[in-house]
C-alpha cells in the first residue's frame, strides 16, 4: 500500500462512508478529483486504547 506524504498527491483508496439519507456506500477518494475534501481520520477511535 502506498504511503501518503505531507505536499504529496494522496494515494487512492476506497473506504466505507455515510452519506446522509442514502446510509453506507463505498466510495474512493477518486471520486471526488477536483473537489475539496476534508478527510478525519481518528485511530483508535471508540477502543478503550
Amino acid at each position: 500500500m502506498p504511503e501518503a506524504r505531507v505536499g504529496k498527491e494522496a494515494p487512492d483508496f476506497k473506504s466505507a462512508a455515510y452519506i446522509r439519507g442514502k446510509g453506507f456506500k463505498e466510495v474512493k477518494l477518486s471520486d471526488y478529483r477536483g473537489k475539496w475534501l476534508v478527510l478525519c481520520f481518528y485511530p483508535g477511535d471508540f477502543t478503550f486504547v
